[in-house]
């Protein structure tokens, strides 16, 4: 006997967004306290991920309110832009990225870290976490709806 509906479906979509969105305003909390209570220098690739997490506050609750899986479409191409930001700068924090092809050698560079929690947890590498559990918990929502809404 399956117990999958459409409402049930579509009930599971919006918990994991709704996860989505409170992971979203964490980081954004997040970045604000060190940039703004702690003082931490914001580097250039920083800038970047922040652009991408930023919107991601507003417009999720805009589309839980009522529902909308269509966020989903929209809200993936900040994502990817985000992890992949994030992870080019996880690269460089690790010094794969040479020098000549770091975007921030001057003024803040992107290559140090000013925060390390367990001496391999830095803001490059939190950043990263963020944008990969996000991606998933979007994916696992567009599948929840679309997979249980044509049954």
């Amino acid at each position: 006997m399956n117990h999958k509906t459409p409402a049930n479906a579509g009930t599971r979509s919006w918990y994991l967004l709704f996860g989505v969105w409170i992971i979203a305003t964490g980081g954004t909390l997040t970045s604000l306290f060190f940039s703004e209570v702690v003082q931490l220098p914001v580097c250039v690739l920083c800038w970047y991920q922040r652009i991408a997490l930023y919107p991601l506050v507003i417009m999720l609750p805009l589309a839980l309110f009522p529902y909308d899986a269509k966020i989903i479409r929209y809200a993936s191409p900040l994502v990817l832009f985000g992890w992949f930001t994030a992870f080019f700068h996880v690269l460089v924090v690790a010094g794969i990225v040479p020098e000549s092809a770091q975007p921030c050698v001057q003024g803040i560079p992107c290559s140090e870290t000013h925060f390390n929690l367990l001496g391999f947890l830095n803001i490059p590498v939190m950043s990263l976490i963020t944008f990969t559990t996000i991606g998933v918990l979007l994916f696992l929502s567009q599948n929840q709806f679309t997979g249980n809404n044509h049954e």
